[in-house]
């Protein structure tokens, strides 16, 4: 490739990173006009596309590009004023210097279009003329410009070398203020992260392998090299991950000015907020929820927003909010999607599946409000009254649900009349690899990704007899006074002829892992439970890419090849969940709360001297666990236990909360491991009691402390814990997955 070939491709990939930012800057300048930086690095964005391009020779571009800087220059100036005509415009501007690079790319040359139309209306504008062009068309033509750039190709990624850092914000920083770009950014190609992370992946099966191995030998020596082996494993891991991950704002990007086109297309008034723009996902799952992404947008403009009038006569502001919000939790990602729209109408909803013959009048009095609303998802639903070029066609929203859970997503809808519509997007923050539950059946292995995980329930004996019963011919087991739907995973594979294996007879132990899938909650049983461990996911072979209860291959720490389940393959197979994945296999007990009675929290409970029960959010809990006595080591002043390889520090709860006294000292001891800023820690317990779903009064205190606030639970009043702030305030010995301590040679 010759100097000027490089030069060439070093333009296109820093015009087309400026560009995205150019789209964003040119809908916050209409909002803020006088914003003499967003208009100074508008212009200078411009203004380097012209020069560069001339010096290049792509003559159309460059002429393109000069009469949008002339315009811009007097904007600068103030001799003229910004006028939505004027934005849409230079957005129309924006989309014409986008196709003559993708020509440029592809050809080499900047194509045969020399945007006669564009260039006289830009010059009309600075002349100070009227188009002859309705805003309505100009916005049309701008959403359909930005929509119809879905397949443009991604660059690169911009790697920055010391602290693993995206500098996907570097073009927007030039943007904005003309500060040039990082020395010590260099550009990488996705390919080759993309081969790095494979190379890790193996790296990590081979780990897995020596661990397992390394568990059963008694060489010390062996021993300590293995788990120095796991230790760099981790950290190199983490650093590949770190590389390929891009912040979730790559994708908003485009957002305001969608946003902005379907507003004026609608007739309608929507501001666009965003929050937690630097949540960073792996590039696997950016590309993968770009498109639902933006079919929910256009549709809280479309469906969820009211035209200002009718915004104005109900009371509420004339324009529109449209908020978007991404943070991390329990190890995903959680997008949520709000509107202070209409909101869904249950009728509404409920009168289009009948008349759209999705459902019978019975199957919809079954339904609960929150049911009925997120029938939005079932295909070819629709509640628009007219097809128009922006939704009504009956596709979209099931699209959205079956590419999220695609990715081991889950979405959710929740929605109040009048006030308007949220939805929540749950996705893992990576595909590669993922922390799964290994199990056995019939003689296999499989792995269940953690995600779906909710909880294990072993029962042997008498529980067995007592505790599962039959409904209608189905096997259900009562967990915490709800029917939970029972599914032999032998059976659903076609392994056994029924739920109790050959002969039917009833198994002396039934282990059960609990997952959820489509907000229903049901038991898998297996044969055997094993650890868990993070795996490398494998994708199957094209023969065997339509069985739906699987997701993947992988191989586990003796070597052995494990299918992964799909769990909402696998309910859908056992009928856990209908095709609609609506209707439920068993009806909850009637005494169970309403979903409509507010917002549900799951919750571990657990006691703290005979009088004083406490509970904790379960997302925030990693394992359960139990330590003989015996196992408690010290590390200078702090207690720790060897686990899985490395130092778990332990906190103990009634020293730090005064109850030390009345705490009656257990062996084995009840322990919470609980993961703080990605390091497990262990709370110690008196008694772990139970894991509940309540919706929650909150009487909060006054005062900051270890309890933020009491509620009752169950009848009982119960503290609710603090862990972040219990922990900031005890001196705890965190250990950055360090190893168990290797033995050192004197004088070495």
């Amino acid at each position: 490739m010759s100097d000027m070939d490089e030069i060439v491709k070093e333009f296109l990939i820093e015009s087309s990173e400026g560009l995205d930012t150019l789209d964003r800057n040119l809908v916050a300048l209409e909002r803020k006009p006088g914003d003499a930086e967003l208009m100074g690095g508008i212009f200078r964005a411009i203004h380097t596309i012209k020069g560069t391009s001339g010096f290049l020779g792509f003559g159309r571009l460059e002429s393109v590009a000069h009469v949008g800087e002339s315009l811009l220059s007097d904007l600068r100036d103030g001799k003229k004023l910004l006028t939505p005509e004027i934005t849409s415009a230079l957005l129309l501007l924006v989309d014409a210097v986008r196709a003559i690079l993708s020509d440029i790319g592809a050809t080499g040359a900047d194509g045969q279009n020399d945007f006669v139309e564009l260039i006289d209306r830009l010059t009309r504008l600075q002349q100070g003329e009227a188009s002859p062009v309705p805003v309505e068309d100009v916005a049309g033509k701008g959403e359909g410009a930005a929509s119809a750039r879905k397949g443009r190709k991604s660059s690169p990624i911009v790697v920055a070398h010391g602290p693993a850092v995206l500098a996907s914000s570097s073009p927007e920083a030039v943007a904005a203020r003309g500060t040039p770009a990082s020395d010590s950014n260099i550009r990488v190609n996705v390919g080759l992260l993309d081969k790095l992370m494979n190379l890790v992946g193996e790296l990590v099966l081979a780990r897995n392998q020596i661990l397992q191995y390394g568990a059963i030998q008694d060489d010390t020596a062996f021993i300590a090299t293995s788990q120095r082996l796991n230790l760099i494993t981790t950290e190199l891991q983490e650093g590949v991950m770190k590389t390929r991950m891009q912040p979730i704002g790559s994708i908003w990007a485009k957002f305001p000015r969608v946003v902005r086109d379907l507003s004026l297309a609608c007739h309608k008034q929507i501001r666009i907020e965003m929050e937690g723009k630097e949540t960073e996902l792996d590039k696997t799952i950016i590309e993968a929820i770009k498109d639902p992404l933006t079919h929910i947008v256009r549709n809280s403009v479309d469906h969820g927003m009211e035209l200002p009038a009718d915004r104005v006569a109900r009371g509420k502001p004339a324009e529109g909010r449209l908020l978007l919000r991404a943070y991390h939790e329990g190890g995903q990602v959680n997008i949520e999607i709000a509107d202070d729209g209409g909101g869904v109408k249950a009728g509404l909803v409920k009168a289009k599946a009948l008349q759209q013959g999705l459902f019978t009048a019975e199957q919809l009095a079954r339904m609960s409000d929150r049911e009925v609303v997120n029938l939005i998802f079932a295909p070819g639903f629709s509640t628009a009254e007219q097809v128009s070029n922006i939704s009504g066609r009956g596709v979209g929203m099931d699209v959205v649900k079956t590419n999220i859970e695609k990715i081991g997503g889950t979405v959710d809808v929740h929605s109040v009349p009048g006030q308007g519509t949220t939805l929540k997007i749950k996705i893992p923050l990576t595909l590669a690899i993922i922390p799964a539950l290994n199990v056995s059946s019939a003689g296999d292995r499989f792995a269940i990704p953690q995600v779906s995980l909710l909880e294990l329930v072993r029962l042997d004996g008498d529980e067995v007899r007592s505790r599962i019963e039959m409904v209608y011919g189905a096997p259900v087991y009562r967990l915490r006074g709800r029917l939970l739907p029972l599914v032999s995973l032998a059976h659903a594979l076609g392994v056994e002829p029924d739920f109790w294996g050959v002969g039917g007879r009833r198994r002396a132990v039934v282990n059960i892992v609990v997952l959820q899938a489509d907000q229903q909650a049901f038991g898998l049983v297996v044969d055997e439970i094993k650890d868990t461990e993070e795996i490398v996911v494998k994708p199957l072979a094209k023969q065997l890419k339509g069985i739906s209860v699987f997701a993947g291959a992988t191989i586990v720490g003796d070597g052995r090849v494990a299918l992964i389940l799909d769990v909402p393959g696998l309910a859908q197979k056992a009928a856990v969940v209908s095709d609609s994945g609506r209707r439920r296999a068993v009806e909850e007990a009637a005494q169970a709360p309403s979903a409509q009675e507010g917002e549900r929290h799951t919750l571990l409970l657990f006691q703290l001297g005979p009088e004083r029960r406490m509970a904790i959010p379960l997302s925030m809990v990693t394992r359960l666990e139990q330590f003989p006595r015996s196992a408690v080591e010290r590390v200078g002043v702090h207690h720790v236990v060897q686990y899985h390889g490395r130092l778990l520090p332990l906190l103990r709860l009634a020293e730090l909360l005064g109850e030390a006294g009345v705490v009656e000292e257990r062996d084995p001891i009840p322990v919470v491991v609980y993961q703080h800023e990605g390091r497990d820690l262990g709370l110690v317990v008196e008694n772990i009691l139970d894991i509940v779903e309540e919706s929650l009064t909150v009487h909060r205190r006054t005062r900051a402390g270890a309890v933020f606030g009491t509620a009752v639970i169950r009848g009982k009043v119960t503290d609710l814990l603090d862990v972040p702030a219990v922990i900031d305030s005890a001196d705890v010995l965190l250990f950055a997955g360090t190893p168990t301590p290797e033995p050192q040679l004197a004088g070495v």
